[in-house]
């Protein structure tokens, strides 16, 4: 079974993201969608909120696994008996960072393979952190992330101004 790990943050989910896992997920049997759990991060969604979107977005791909992982990438992939990660790309800085990534990972665990996706251009501008920050001062989102996303974010919001 050709079985893949799409890792990052999805804090939240954006089009951009989704675009990414639909086109991977036809390159393999079982695209395994996991949510790091950084401690030093402050992520606006919790994990199960995160997750949550996760499923919604991607409940239509069959061949899609959402999950959450904290730790090491490579000792989560040694547990899912996973030899190959996706990763998204949208411009040349993303790659420098992303390489440098895959190289240090490599080192790590050599069995390890790390497969960039570029992003459709319609998404190359697109950053959870973007989204977020624009939903901050009420823009518009609508072009950016799913309508399930969307409502979340706004919710989070009205909670926060609570």
């Amino acid at each position: 079974m050709k079985l893949a790990i799409c890792p990052g943050s999805f804090d939240p989910v954006t089009n951009g993201h989704l675009d990414i896992i639909k086109r991977s997920a036809c390159l393999v049997d079982k695209l395994i969608v996991a949510a790091f759990i950084n401690p030093t991060k402050h992520y606006m969604f919790t994990t199960e909120e995160r997750l949550d979107m996760l499923r919604e977005t991607t409940r239509n791909i069959p061949n899609v696994e959402v999950d959450a992982f904290d730790g090491l990438l490579n000792e989560y992939c040694a547990e899912k008996n996973c030899h190959l990660l996706i990763r998204g790309l949208r411009a040349f800085s993303d790659f420098e960072y992303e390489f440098q990534r895959a190289l240090m990972i490599k080192q790590i665990d050599p069995t390890l393979e790390t497969a960039f996706f570029m992003t459709d251009s319609r998404y190359s501008y697109l950053s959870s952190t973007g989204v977020r920050e624009l939903a901050h001062f009420n823009g518009d989102i609508t072009r950016m992330v799913p309508e399930y996303v969307q409502e979340m974010i706004r919710k989070k919001l009205d909670s926060m101004k609570k």
